[in-house]
């Protein structure tokens, strides 16, 4: 199960989606324009925003955004989001545990 953060939105795991599914990279224009989404292209870009303000997406410049390695990691089941930190199977005790997150982005 993913753990989300508690600022995140109904529309931010398909945002993330759609994004790594697009080589990693995409425009709230062209998320937009795909029909995922059927909300603003204000609203979509709002919240990559708070994705990348949050480390899950990184600005690139012209209203682009990339996917971070915490961002799929998120989308893999592997980081909690809230607690920005990736979460680890530990082997034999079904545990979890977890370990900080690097970025800062």
């Amino acid at each position: 199960m993913r753990r989300s953060g508690s600022w995140q939105s109904v529309w931010d795991d398909r945002i993330l989606e759609w994004i790594r599914e697009n080589d990693g990279h995409g425009t709230p224009k062209k998320l937009k324009d795909s029909g995922l989404i059927r909300v603003s292209r204000a609203h979509i870009s709002r919240r990559c925003q708070k994705l990348a303000e949050n480390g899950l997406l990184k600005p690139v410049g012209n209203g682009a955004y990339i996917i971070t390695e915490e961002g799929k990691a998120y989308l893999d089941e592997e980081y909690d989001a809230e607690r920005k930190v990736y979460i680890e199977e530990s082997t034999g005790s079904g545990e979890n545990h977890a370990t900080e997150s690097t970025n800062n982005a």
